[in-house]
């Protein structure tokens, strides 16, 4: 089970913001999967200094959703530490593009719904 560390005000109130304005894909990935899915997701929400898009804590599984952003070459290495951080958290990490949720919604979700009946599923989609 993963490591649940308190969080400060701070972080509480920019996941609130994040909740608040969201993009279409994770809008379309919490509307219409991940909000009525169980085990239960929530969305925005802080784990030590980082806010994860999505996170399913009783199976320890944060889902990330990357624009293109996510390709530069800073924005890898933080997404990589980042990564590392919640893993010695106890967390896998999913990451996903944006693109994929607009071309391969379905898939994306069996995806997600593997990982969170089979706890060697980490890492990005593959397209498979």
């Amino acid at each position: 089970m993963a490591n649940h560390r308190p969080y400060s005000s701070l972080a509480m109130e920019r996941a609130k913001e994040l909740r608040h304005d969201m993009t279409r894909q994770e809008c379309h990935l919490w509307y219409d999967f991940l909000r009525d899915y169980r085990p239960k997701f929530y969305r925005q929400r802080p784990i030590g200094h980082y806010i994860v898009d999505f996170v399913c804590p009783s199976v320890a599984l944060v889902v990330e959703l990357d624009g293109e952003q996510h390709y530069e070459e800073e924005q890898l290495k933080h997404d990589e530490q980042r990564t590392i951080y919640l893993s010695l958290q106890g967390y896998r990490v999913l990451r996903l593009i944006n693109a994929d949720i607009n071309q391969n919604f379905d898939a994306i979700c069996e995806f997600i719904d593997q990982a969170v009946h089979d706890d060697s599923i980490q890492g990005r989609w593959n397209g498979q």
